[in-house]
């Protein structure tokens, strides 16, 4: 992720993983899910069954 570089701090470690979390579960899309984020895939299921 953020090999070699060096962090000032644990707010910006901290920072970042949260940035990535955001990012993992928001923003990247998978093949398996029809193209869709976690997010969007689980939101769309549970609409779905309903």
């Amino acid at each position: 992720m953020y090999h070699g570089e060096k962090l000032v701090s644990y707010e910006e470690l901290k920072s970042r993983i949260e940035e990535y979390i955001e990012w993992y579960n928001h923003v990247r899309s998978k093949v398996k899910l029809a193209g869709l984020s976690p997010v969007e895939y689980r939101t769309q299921t549970s609409y779905s069954a309903e």
